[in-house]
This record gives structure tokens, C-alpha cells and sequence, in this order.
């Protein structure tokens, strides 16, 4: 009973943060700033943006859910720091990258983020074998968004110079 007590928790924090991380930066299609830049031609449409980082983000509450209920396991304890690590530069990008228009430090930040999630994921492994299993849709779509931060970066040197298209106004 433990477990589910702790994914009620875990589950509904994590996509709680990540959406409040998206709306604070403004994140997605409807940011101006974003909708001038050159996209790369495997950006996806807007829309699957959020429905992959809500199932993503459900799926991480799950296996954070199962490492700390995972009493007495040895690298339970380091497993959940690098989770809490990389979390953090997960909830960290989309103001870096969509509110300071950081496009390349965004790419080095995700970077720090795969590399810490790879890290978790062998923990959690250590911890219970279901908890990096439920990690994976995490790295591939980490691995795919660097991917797409490194072409909007390589498309749009001059990012963080980019004027978002502004409201006019008639004075007379």
C-alpha cells in the first residue's frame, strides 16, 4: 500500500512542476519569440509537445514512486539525489531556452540533464528493474529533444536577438 500512497504523491508533484515550469516560461508554439525561429524539419507539431511531457512525466512519478518505496535498497538514497538532480534541469530548460531565450546554454543544460537521467536510470536499476524500465520513454525523448535544441540552435544563431513579433500600435 506503501507504493501507491507514494505515486499519489510523486505522480501529480512531477507533472504539477513540469506544467508550472512550461507556463512560467511561456513554453510551446504560442511564445512569440519561438514562432519567429527557423525550425528544423523533424520538429514535431505543437500539440504532441505536452501530451509527450504529461506521460512522461507520469511515467517518471511512477518510477520515483518505486525506488522510494524500495526500503532498505542500497542505492536508494543516491538513486533518488541524481533523479532529484536531473529534475531539476528538466524544470530548469524551458525558462533557460523559451523566457532568456538561451538557446545554446539550453542544449548544454539538456546535455547535463541526459547525462544525469543515464545515470539515474542505472541507479534506479540497482534499486528495482521496473523503475529504469519506466526511465526509458524519458532518455530516447531527451535524446530527441537535444537533437531538436542543437538544430534550432544551429538554425537560429543570432536566438537570443530574435525580436518577437510585437503588438503595434496606432498613435497619432
Amino acid at each position: 500500500m506503501s507504493y501507491i500512497r507514494w505515486a499519489l504523491f510523486t505522480v501529480p508533484a512531477i507533472v504539477f512542476l513540469g506544467l508550472l515550469s512550461g507556463r512560467v516560461s511561456n513554453s510551446g508554439y504560442d511564445n512569440q519569440w519561438f514562432a519567429a525561429l527557423v525550425k528544423p524539419t523533424f520538429m514535431p507539431p505543437g500539440w504532441a509537445f505536452p501530451v509527450a511531457w504529461t506521460i512522461l512525466y507520469i511515467l517518471l512519478g511512477f518510477a520515483l514512486a518505486v525506488v522510494i518505496h524500495a526500503r532498505g535498497a542500497r542505492l536508494r538514497g543516491p538513486a533518488v539525489a541524481l533523479f532529484l538532480v536531473q529534475m531539476i534541469g528538466n524544470y530548469v530548460w524551458s525558462p533557460l531556452f523559451f523566457r532568456m531565450h538561451q538557446v545554446t546554454e539550453a542544449f548544454w543544460l539538456i546535455l547535463f540533464i541526459l547525462a544525469v537521467s543515464v545515470l539515474t536510470t542505472w541507479a534506479f536499476a540497482r534499486v528495482r528493474t521496473v523503475a529504469a524500465l519506466l526511465m526509458l520513454p524519458y532518455l530516447a525523448w531527451l535524446a530527441f529533444a537535444a537533437a531538436l535544441n542543437y538544430e534550432v540552435d544551429r538554425l537560429n544563431p543570432d536566438a537570443s536577438r530574435v525580436a518577437a513579433p510585437g503588438l503595434r500600435a496606432n498613435i497619432e
